[in-house]
């Protein structure tokens, strides 16, 4: 785990937009393409805005670059609370990227099916290994220690087979569709952004306690490299 420190979210999300565009680059040279999964939130939505921007436009090659989603609101493509149209409206829309390196969540059909379509999706893509390796995975941490759409004590956080599952939590405002913990625990690299002081105390108890209750603590049992980007607000109690 590596915690990174930033005076506000502006350069947060510039040194975020920095990491993308460098991973980006090393990927794309290694293996000939850059596999992504994009999360939705009020923190990312200024890094998006940034890579819809020079020079993160002009220097990425959208070619070779597949977008998935860590999780989606089962809503259309153009509903306000969409991940897919927070990302697509931010940048997708504004790079090359080909119509088919977008692995969009189809959440406002019939969820339960669509879970087990984009599961299908993602292993055609990677391939029929048990699970898959993503070069990256952005994801958030909500005040009540949520990430992706992996809440406290909901069932799929013990889900070992599946790639992909339906979240429908009472207290929630739509029902998700989430990649399960598996598979984020198995990326190269997963950022988790988060900022204001409204998300002090989960952070601390995330990366301080490492409060086994939180879904977001378990990220620290990865495999890869682990990285979380905090404001000056959302580290204030950290030890």
């Amino acid at each position: 785990m590596k915690i990174q420190r930033y005076p506000d979210l502006e350069t947060l999300s510039r040194a975020a937009a920095d990491m993308f565009l460098q991973m980006a680059g090393k990927y794309i040279a290694a293996k000939g393409r850059f596999a992504v999964a994009l999360s939705g939130g009020n923190t990312p939505r200024r890094l998006y805005e940034l890579l819809g921007t020079e020079p993160y436009i002009l220097s990425i090659d959208w070619n070779l670059i597949h977008f998935f989603w860590a999780d989606e609101r089962c809503v259309s493509h153009d509903h306000p609370d969409s991940n897919y149209r927070l990302a697509f409206d931010a940048f997708l829309s504004k790079s090359r990227v080909p119509a088919e390196n977008i692995h969009r969540i189809n959440g406002e059909e019939e969820p339960e099916k669509e879970a087990a379509e984009y599961e299908r999706d993602i292993r055609r893509f990677f391939g029929e290994r048990e699970f898959p390796v993503f070069d990256l995975i952005i994801l958030g941490i909500g005040e009540d220690g949520h990430t992706a759409s992996l809440f406290p004590k909901s069932k799929i956080l013990y889900e070992e087979n599946h790639l992909a599952g339906f979240v429908d939590e009472k207290g929630i405002k739509h029902p998700r569709i989430t990649l399960t913990l598996p598979v984020l625990n198995r990326a190269e690299n997963v950022l988790v952004l988060a900022s204001g002081k409204s998300k002090a105390s989960v952070v601390r108890k995330v990366i301080d306690e490492k409060d086994p209750a939180l879904p977001a603590s378990l990220l620290s049992h990865g495999e890869g490299t682990l990285v979380f980007l905090l404001d000056r607000d959302a580290a204030k109690l950290l030890s």
